[in-house]
């Protein structure tokens, strides 16, 4: 066998330990497959005291990061602390300015620079591998980047945040707050201390928009992503949702339309009998539609030390596989220098139409000034109901459900800004698309 490839890691919390573990016990395994032995050569992390689990005591440890890549006898630079910006962004800079080879889990550092650090790696002619910056264990960078070459793809959507899948699954389950899944979560450290990054949709935006380059072949556009969190979703939505026959997921979705690129994260409903409708808990699920394939989905594991370890491990099995001077694949699918301009899309119109929720006082004409607000901006509605609440009293305020067909969000918004100025309304109109997918 060829000389072993050496391997620095950056960042030993649950996932590096996991990788440190899998790449120790299964020595002799990955020499076999790779044809080649794979060594863990040099680490650093913030405290080198700290009991995780695994023996590094023969491996080299370096205080910072960026010493770590700028001075460490290695081949490949294995980056997983996290930060758009700081030590992350300097150190992988360094590694690669260097001629190594980078293996990253970091989706902010990618939707943040990504197109220049693609840069730097293919003019040192250097690998950039990221497989498990977005679904955690599902192959989808891989999909996109090698196994769909030569098909067209039109749509990448799906649920790409576990914390949120999570709260949604356990508030429809069991009937629980908002607020009550969330405490769950974060003990059961689904959700960090501050969940805003997952609950507020960036998480999901981020992956999104390395999923759009790679989809489309333009730059990474992570600020041109309309966005809308979790946060507004009550079980009165939920249960509503259900009657109807959807359920509420966090997409991320990115088309292709005749004006541009449109890239959108914000609770959707989708019905009952689709399969990305039956992804629960901390599950992730991705769908690609191509004119060729056709449409795919992948579901599996979206976090967690291992399933983000054996993504991690694939990329580093892929450059122990690789040999100097044969053809690299591009970094983003298309040579970063080539990659074309985002365009944004205006927001289109939605197959599914939208759900639109209101309080309202309980007094006559109500039904028909909503309506009438709707008319006027060209929006046709599937149905209108007014939701029984026993435990009320008559005179309390009523909730009304409406569903829209296909319409433009201008025309929504429109509608509703206008509804918003009746003085029958009582609290904020909630607002949730509706996605009919086609074949999941």
């Amino acid at each position: 066998m060829s000389d072993a490839l050496k391997v620095g890691i950056a960042g030993l919390g649950t996932v590096g330990a996991s990788l440190v573990r899998i790449i120790q016990n299964r020595a002799n395994e990955l020499a076999v497959t790779c044809g080649r032995a794979i060594e863990i050569t040099a680490v650093t992390a913030r405290d080198r005291n700290r009991d995780r689990g695994i023996d590094i005591s023969g491996i080299a440890w370096f205080d910072t990061p960026e010493k770590l890549a700028a001075e460490a006898d290695i081949d490949v630079f294995v980056e997983l602390m996290g930060g758009a910006n700081g030590p992350a962004a300097d150190s992988v800079r360094a590694a690669l300015e260097r001629g190594l080879h980078v293996v990253t889990a970091n989706k902010a550092l990618l939707a943040a620079s990504g197109v220049e650090l693609a840069k730097i790696a293919e003019e040192k002619g250097a690998l950039l591998n990221f497989e498990a910056a977005v679904a955690g264990g599902i192959p989808v960078i891989k999909a996109l980047r090698e196994s769909l070459t030569g098909n067209t793809v039109s749509r990448v959507y799906g649920i790409m945040n576990g914390t949120c899948n999570y709260i949604l699954t356990r508030m429809e389950k069991e009937g629980l707050s908002f607020a009550d899944c969330l405490r769950e979560a974060q003990r059961l450290g689904y959700a960090e201390a501050d969940p805003a990054f997952d609950i507020e949709g960036n998480d999901t935006a981020h992956k999104l928009a390395i999923l759009t380059t790679l989809a489309f072949g333009s730059e990474i556009a992570a600020d041109e992503i309309y966005l809308e969190g979790i946060t507004n979703i009550s079980i009165e939505d939920i249960r509503a949702a259900s009657d109807l026959g959807y359920r509420i997921k966090l997409l991320g979705v990115a088309q292709k339309t005749e004006s541009g690129i449109e890239q959108r994260v914000h609770p959707t409903m989708v019905p009952h009998d689709t399969v990305i409708a039956q992804v629960d808990g901390v599950t992730n699920a991705v769908a690609i539609e191509s004119d060729i394939l056709g449409e795919l989905l992948m579901v599996g594991p979206g976090a967690g030390g291992n399933a983000t370890a054996s993504a991690v491990l694939g990329d580093i099995a892929d450059i122990a596989k690789s040999r100097p001077g044969e053809q690299r694949v591009p970094v983003l699918g298309t040579p970063a220098a080539s990659l074309a301009p985002y365009k944004r899309a205006r927001m289109r119109s939605h197959e599914g139409g939208y759900f639109i929720r209101l309080t309202v006082a309980d007094r006559t004409g109500v039904f028909a000034s909503i309506a009438t607000r709707m008319a006027e901006n060209a929006i046709s509605l599937e149905s209108i109901v007014q939701r029984a609440t026993p435990e009320a009293g008559d005179d309390s305020p009523k909730t009304i459900i409406l569903v829209t067909h296909a319409t433009t969000e201008a025309s929504i918004r429109k509608a509703v800004d206008a509804i918003k100025t009746e003085s029958y309304l009582v609290g904020e109109p909630q607002v949730i698309r509706i996605e009919r997918p086609k074949a999941f």
